[in-house]
């Protein structure tokens, strides 16, 4: 069976290393943080904050390194709750999580939200690292209407913010793989719904089927129209805009 040293090896130290020692694993594991763990008993934990302190007040890399004792963790048989109380706080990104005082998982903050907003239940043995942190890592994509950003990707759902400029619409289009629902948040505009037009205002909900063709439109002079949108199917590629109509020539 691999114990904890080999398994985390990623993201773990012992305690007579030095700066450069941290900063390389650090570097590899792209966490921001290693633990110091000695027979698999987590000692303590070192940031990269705490490293650029003592690069700072004079250290060098080939310093021993000064770890934090007083860190925070969870035990094994620790349930949701405990866990989701920990995290609420802002200073914890990450939670060493422990069995029998011994390394046993180690759960970020990120992977934890994504496996909830995949609708898996918490189980301290679940492999963390099989959740795509960059479910919920997303940039703005400019359009010539405005602007979209995904805040949730999945296999069966995706959720995005969208920003439609004044005197600005999107294509009339359809998709085959996914159905859309809109709620909008600010601002007011028009929506083509299959043969349905109509005005909108913040609280409307609109449902978009599959293969409908659909449009809208912030018909503001001034200020922009925002919608949350989700997404429901098996395919949410760029690819499955299939556009009837653009007003910016697009295909």
């Amino acid at each position: 069976m691999t114990n904890a040293s080999n398994k985390f090896s990623k993201y773990t130290v012992p305690s007579n290393s030095t700066i450069k020692n941290a900063l390389e694993i650090i570097d590899d594991n792209k966490m921001r943080f290693v633990l110091v763990v000695e027979k698999d008993v987590v000692k303590g934990v070192v940031t990269d904050g705490d490293i650029r302190r003592l690069i700072i007040s004079g250290a060098e890399a080939k310093s021993p390194i000064i770890y934090n004792t007083d860190f925070h963790y969870v035990d094994f048989l620790d349930d949701f709750e405990k866990v989701c109380e920990k995290f609420r706080n802002n200073s914890i990104d990450f939670l060493p999580i422990l069995k029998f005082n011994k390394l046993f998982q180690i759960l970020t903050k990120t992977q934890f939200h994504v496996f909830l907003l995949e609708g898996i239940s918490y189980s301290s043995d679940l492999n963390f690292s099989l959740f795509d942190t960059l479910s919920i890592e997303h940039e703005i994509y400019n359009r010539p209407w405005g602007f979209y950003k995904s805040v949730f990707l999945s296999s069966h759902a995706q959720a995005k913010i969208i920003t439609l400029f004044p005197d600005s619409e999107i294509s009339l289009q359809k998709h085959f793989y996914r159905e859309e629902h809109w709620v909008v948040i600010k601002g007011i505009g028009e929506v083509t719904c299959g043969v349905k037009n109509y005005k909108i205002s913040p609280g409307d909900y609109i449902h978009i089927p599959k293969e409908t063709l659909h449009q809208v439109k912030n018909t503001s002079l001034e200020n922009n129209l925002m919608l949350s949108e989700v997404q429901l199917g098996d395919y949410f590629g760029e690819d499955d805009i299939i556009r009837i109509k653009d007003k910016y020539g697009r295909d």
